[in-house]
């Protein structure tokens, strides 16, 4: 599996409401998309009575069971679509190591996203061990998702999860862990 993700950064005063419909209106174009696990499509707001983002943010995250899927997309009418209308973005790519997946998890309305560096000569077996312990966990105490991943290119681990209501102390934010409100879940 291959864990995908990009990132626009919209300003301040953006209206958020654009978003919001445009999720509404072409979210459900990737529901049975071929070899996709799961699309969120996230965003946050610099501004919010919930939980606080350091800006506005437009942010799918993407789970491909093979790499056919991702190229599919990317090469595809939807990703040209958004590049057209928000810019050409970097697209960041994670080998998945682990992902536990709820049935429920299309109820999910809440994400966390941690990018952790791995540092130089890290025992890797134990690293992949441990997120996958912290994967299990994460789900055990209420998550519908929880994928762990690492990109050996930037080596970085990614902890990404789907909520139901936003885990405990992350309603403030976090600056080393960005929240997202989840807009539609496109699924199988």
């Amino acid at each position: 599996m291959i864990a995908m993700q990009y990132s626009f950064v919209l300003p301040a005063d953006y209206d958020m409401t654009v978003i919001d419909r445009r999720i509404r209106d072409k979210g459900p174009l990737l529901d049975g998309f071929p070899r996709l696990r799961f699309k969120a499509y996230l965003s946050a707001r610099k501004h919010d009575n919930g939980f606080t983002s350091a800006d506005n943010l437009y942010a799918p995250f993407y789970l491909w069971d093979q790499p056919e899927g991702l190229d599919a997309f990317l090469t595809g009418p939807g990703f040209a679509a958004v590049s057209r209308d928000f810019g050409w973005p970097l697209v960041r790519t994670w080998v998945v190591w682990h992902a536990e997946l709820e049935p429920d998890l299309g109820e999910a309305r809440f994400a966390t996203r941690e990018i952790v560096p791995i540092r130089s000569h890290s025992d890797l077996a134990s690293l992949r061990t441990d997120a996958v312990i912290d994967a299990q966990t994460a789900v055990r105490g209420g998550a519908l998702a929880a994928v762990a991943a690492f990109d050996p290119t930037g080596w970085t681990l990614v902890k990404f999860r789907l909520w139901r209501v936003p885990p405990e102390g992350q309603q403030q934010g976090s600056k080393d862990v960005q929240t997202y409100g989840v807009g539609h879940i496109s699924l199988p």
